[in-house]
C-alpha cells in the first residue's frame, strides 16, 4: 500500500491519442456552450446540478463559479481531431490522506458522448490517480434514476456499492445515490481492459468499435 497521505491533484493538462484535458477556462466557455445549449441537449441536464446553460453568460458564469472551488478541479475535454471543447469532468470528493478521489460534474456533449474521446478521458484521470498520484480508490456517484450513468460507471470498470436512499434533494426532488469505485488492486486488469479498446486498429475505418470494452470479467 502507498504512504499516506498521497499528494493533492494538479492543475495539469493530460494527453491521450484522441482526447486531452486541460484545465477548464474562461476561452472554452464559447465550444460548451455550443455542446450543451438547444433543445436537444435539455435532457442531458436532468441529473446535473447546474440548470442547462440559456446564454453563453451562464457558461462564463458557471466556470468562474467552479474555478473558484479548491475541492473540485474541472477539466475541459478536448477532442483532438478537432480542436474543441466539447465537454468536462473534475477531480472531486479529494481526501489525500484516505488516498481517495473522485470522477465528476461530467457532461460530455453529442459530439463525444459514447465515443473514443470520452472513454479515453475517463481513462486519463484514472491513470493519473492511480499511477501519478499512487491513490487507493477512485469514485463514481450519480442519481439512481440516471440508467445511462451507471451503465458507464459499469462499462469503465467500476464496481457497483450500493444506493445511498434520500441521500439528497436536488432541483426540488429526492435524489437517492448510486456508488461505485475502482480500488487500486483492480486497476491492472482495468487499465489492460481500457488499453485494448482504445487501440487504433479496434476501429474499423468509419471508427466503429470492432470489440466492446470489456473491464468487467
Amino acid at each position: 500500500m502507498n504512504k499516506l497521505p498521497r499528494p493533492a491533484p494538479e492543475r495539469l493538462p493530460l494527453q491521450g491519442r484522441y482526447a486531452r484535458l486541460v484545465p477548464l477556462h474562461a476561452g472554452h466557455a464559447a465550444d460548451l456552450y455550443a455542446a450543451s445549449a438547444g433543445e436537444e441537449n435539455r435532457a442531458r441536464f436532468n441529473y446535473l446540478f447546474e440548470p442547462q446553460p440559456q446564454k453563453l453568460a451562464d457558461v462564463e458564469t458557471w466556470i468562474k463559479t467552479v474555478n473558484s472551488s479548491f475541492d473540485k478541479l474541472y477539466f475541459a475535454v478536448i477532442d483532438k481531431r478537432s480542436g474543441r471543447c466539447e465537454g468536462r469532468q473534475a477531480l472531486m470528493r479529494i481526501v489525500p490522506e484516505h488516498g481517495c478521489i473522485e470522477l465528476g460534474g461530467i457532461y460530455w456533449g453529442p459530439a463525444i458522448a459514447r465515443s473514443r474521446v470520452s472513454t479515453e478521458a475517463c481513462y486519463l484521470h484514472l491513470q493519473y490517480a492511480f499511477e501519478t498520484l499512487g491513490y487507493r480508490r477512485f469514485e463514481w456517484k450519480c442519481n439512481d434514476l440516471n440508467a445511462a450513468s451507471k451503465d458507464a460507471a459499469l462499462r469503465f470498470g467500476f464496481r457497483a456499492e450500493g444506493v445511498f436512499r434520500q441521500h439528497m434533494i436536488l432541483k426540488g426532488k429526492n435524489r437517492d445515490t448510486a456508488w461505485f469505485s475502482i480500488i487500486d488492486g483492480e486497476w491492472l486488469a482495468v487499465k489492460a481492459a481500457f488499453e485494448a479498446w482504445l487501440a487504433p486498429e479496434n476501429f474499423d475505418e468509419q471508427g466503429r468499435q470492432l470489440t466492446r470494452l470489456m473491464t468487467q470479467k
